[in-house]
């Protein structure tokens, strides 16, 4: 899962980096306002931490332009401003959830967790699929009650189809979706995760279909 952090503060932007990271997130940290939004625009992420006292752009500004081009992933803002009229404006304005500054990062994973789980209408951390489950909090897969193996590339990619909830994936979607910034990759990189993925999911009866003209999704074999 890609997420998007615009922070302008080095050492919150860094522990929240490397404790996502930890946990097999893609995130691009954006540092200011304006970098924040231009990569709103470059790229494509299933969530978005903002900051909103940032240089060269506010937060509250940013995110009134993200919600009048009628983006629809999560805002789980963060600010050490606890005015409350700000808060509620930060809602109001289309934020999903919002935490105070100072905050303990086992608290931002949960608080990021139940906004990807509204956006994807679960009312828990597992997300299914015929025989295939995804629990967001652990991150694991499973399929007939055993657990599956894949790297983080695969991971990310199989999560990218179960919270695209059967609709398709274009290659190029994809790649914007599981690669960074400064990472130069070609197309023929995604074949060939998905090539890996298939085997894995195959003895499950579970399929990654190439749909023409759409690009990929998650189907089911027929007996």
């Amino acid at each position: 899962m890609k997420i998007l952090l615009i922070e302008d503060d080095a050492i919150i932007g860094d522990a929240i980096k490397s404790s996502l990271e930890k946990t097999d997130y893609l995130v691009e940290w954006a540092k200011n306002g304006l970098e924040g939004e231009i990569a709103l625009t470059d790229a494509q992420f299933e969530a978005v931490i903002l900051d909103l006292g940032l240089p060269k752009k506010h937060g509250l500004d940013i995110l009134k332009n993200l919600r009048s081009k009628k983006n629809q992933f999560p805002v789980l803002i963060i600010s050490a401003n606890e005015n409350i009229d700000n808060k509620i404006l930060g809602l109001d304005l289309g934020a999903d959830d919002y935490l105070a500054k100072p905050f303990e990062l086992k608290e931002l994973h949960a608080r990021l967790r139940a906004v990807i789980r509204r956006t994807n209408q679960s009312a828990d951390n597992v997300i299914q699929f015929g025989p295939l489950s995804f629990n967001i909090k652990d991150r694991k897969f499973l399929a007939q009650n055993k657990e599956l193996s894949f790297s983080k590339r695969e991971l990310n990619l199989l999560e990218l189809f179960m919270l695209k909830n059967n609709r398709s994936i274009s290659k190029e979607n994809l790649l914007e979706k599981l690669y960074s910034w400064d990472e130069d990759v070609s197309e023929n990189a995604i074949e060939v995760y998905i090539h890996r993925v298939r085997a894995k999911l195959k003895p499950f009866g579970v399929e990654i279909i190439n749909r023409r003209g759409l690009g990929y999704s998650l189907g089911l074999k027929t007996p």
